[in-house]
């Protein structure tokens, strides 16, 4: 079986619990082959907290079940006791063919005792058929730990399921004429940790949205509410004549996703906003240092990624759950102000040009304009 054939098997279930409360990122990642069981004709239910809930609420086919989280692994005892109760009474007497919860935390199990199970998967660290294999797509392993696919040779890779239904973006309209390009330059966090060292340096996304601005470009800032810190850096007197678009904090996943479609490109880097501009009409730009583009990249066209840190033989730091402890990530800040404009001058010419070019992975020094065709005249000005 190959990742695109969702042909039913004998075993395939009728009824499906996933267990994935986030990050973003993973649960973008765990859709397509949520979605291939569905083909198979199972029932799929969803076991999240409330910030992924909205995202996974615009698939009309997955049925959520949403619990707090937060309160569940980070309260203090009594309350913790409290949310799992909650939980419990939701899931009791309960029964689906596969339960499968998707992290190595052992602790995940206890969130489905009272179910009863056909069979259940927990991912592992010692066991290589339920294991992320380093430096393989996320996606197409959640594929294959789901639907038991062998461990062998498989053409292709999933691309990201878009959703089927989304708000509009509470965005004024883009100016006629204008490209509009959005920016991501906080994120990397989650409610169990920071995960700093994949930031690239705001004072270089700074730069980047001057040189935008100036080329008369629409500069739009993607974030959440933990990323207000970032502001600053788009003030003062290089930001008063041209303004920027700031939905930092203000924005449901959907409605980010829905931003995204009005824009000709986002920047990003490794971050959960990157994988829902994968899930968006437009062209991407990735900036990856600690982590490997081989797994979290989402792979379809208009999609293009940087992996800083060339020639560095520390590079990807990240295990999976904890990076090197390394004071100054280097890798990413190898990435430069001018490859970036560059790579996108690059995408926007193949936007314009009609062309569907693949997902490419490229190291600072493939970057540049060299060889391939300039981008068309205005092209600033086109969308």
């Amino acid at each position: 079986m190959t990742p695109l054939d969702p042909g039913r098997s004998a075993a395939a279930p009728r009824s499906v619990l996933i267990v994935k409360f986030g990050a973003i990122g993973d649960v973008v990642m765990a859709i397509p082959a949520a979605h291939l069981l569905h083909q198979q004709g199972a029932e799929v239910h969803w076991l999240c907290g409330p910030a992924v809930a909205p995202l996974l609420g615009c698939y009309p086919w997955i049925r959520t079940i949403v619990a707090d989280d937060r309160a569940l692994l980070r309260a203090a005892p009594a309350e913790r006791a409290r949310a799992f109760a909650a939980l419990w009474r939701q899931l009791l007497g309960r029964r689906f063919d596969l339960v499968a919860t998707l992290s190595y935390d052992r602790r995940y199990r206890l969130l489905t005792l009272p179910v009863r199970a056909g069979r259940r998967v927990l991912l592992s660290r010692t066991d290589r058929r339920f294991q992320l294999i380093p430096d393989r797509h996320h996606t197409d392993e959640f594929a294959r730990v789901l639907l038991g696919w062998p461990d062998t040779c498989r053409s292709g890779s999933l691309p990201p399921l878009p959703p089927q239904r989304l708000p509009t973006a509470p965005l004024p309209g883009r100016s006629e004429g204008r490209t509009r390009v959005a920016l991501v330059p906080g994120g990397a966090s989650n409610m169990l940790r920071q995960q700093t060292l994949r930031r690239w340096p705001v004072d270089r996304y700074a730069e980047v949205a001057h040189a935008l601005l100036a080329r008369g470009f629409e500069v739009l800032l993607l974030g959440g509410s933990d990323d207000t810190w970032v502001r600053p850096h788009f003030a003062g007197p290089a930001f008063a004549e041209k303004p920027l678009l700031d939905a930092i904090g203000t924005l449901s996943l959907p409605e980010v996703i829905a931003a995204s479609n009005t824009c000709a490109a986002v920047i990003s880097h490794d971050t959960g906003p990157m994988h829902l501009a994968g899930l968006s009409s437009a062209a991407l730009l990735a900036i990856f240092g600690p982590t490997s583009p081989g797994s979290f990249l989402p792979r379809r066209s208009g999609v293009r990624a940087i992996a800083g840190g060339e020639g560095f033989s520390c590079r990807p730091c990240y295990d999976g759950r904890e990076f090197a402890p390394c004071a100054d990530n280097g890798c990413v800040q190898q990435i430069t102000p001018q490859m970036i404009l560059g790579e996108l001058d690059a995408l926007l010419a193949e936007r314009a040009h009609g062309l569907t070019v693949p997902f490419r992975i490229l190291q600072p020094s493939q970057t540049g304009t060299q060889s391939r065709p300039a981008p068309a005249s205005g092209i600033e000005q086109r969308s």
